[in-house]
This record gives C-alpha cells, structure tokens and sequence, in this order.
C-alpha cells in the first residue's frame, strides 16, 4: 500500500473512533442541565508560536452534544496524538463558569520525538436561569 493511501486509511481509522466515541458518550446537556450555549475559541501553538491555520471557534449544539471534548492535533506527522479537554471543560460547565480558559499538550509523537503542540481554548457559556 503506498505511503498516501495508508494515512489516508490511518485518518479514517481515527476519525471512525472519535464518532464511536462521541455516539459512547453521555449527552452534555444530561451533565449540564442548564446549559445554554457553549463557544470555544480554540488555537493550537506549537514552539511558543500561535499556528494560524489552527485558529477556529466550535459553537456546541447543546441538545445533541456529547460530553466530549477531544480535538485531534493538527499535525498531519503527529501519531497517536490529540488534545482531551473533556474533564477540565466539563468541571467548569458543572461549576457554572461562563467564562474560562485550558490548555492541553498533545500526547502524540512525531517520529521518535513528542509533537510538543499545545492547544490553548477559551469558553463561553450561558445558562438557564
């Protein structure tokens, strides 16, 4: 199988667990029942340096959301990487924040070397009263 084919397999493969997990996962708006709107701005940084193809805002559609927030890294190199926000982002939302902010490394690797890409987001929740 040549070189593009088989990451082009690898990405499906990882695309196709991230779904089984999200359609696994307990629904937001059941962990969070007053739970309005959720935005996050996300940007990924790698060396100190903001990375601006990887800047974007993800507005949660809380009815169908699953309570999960785990983003793959943005490095096409990066094997077995990722960023799971789900328990900082879920701790905040239970504690009523309307406002705050994470970051978290990859745990990927790049060749024999860690991909070192960190992901910072800020959130922005609303509630029912």
């Amino acid at each position: 199988m040549n070189h593009f084919r088989r990451m082009r397999s690898e990405a499906a493969e990882r695309a196709a667990e991230r779904r089984r997990r999200e359609d696994e996962a307990p629904r937001l708006t059941n962990l969070v029942p007053k739970l309005e709107t959720l935005k996050l701005e996300i940007e990924e940084h790698h060396a100190g340096v903001r990375l601006a193809e990887s800047v974007h805002v993800k507005r949660v559609s809380i009815p169908h959301a699953p309570a999960l927030f785990d983003l793959p890294c943005l490095d096409s190199f990066c094997k077995d990487g990722g960023h799971d926000m789900t328990d900082s982002i879920l701790r905040a939302l239970q504690a009523g924040k309307t406002e705050f902010e994470g970051e978290d490394s990859c745990r990927g690797h790049t060749g024999t070397a860690e991909c070192r890409r960190v992901l910072r987001f800020t959130a922005h929740a609303t509630y029912k009263p």
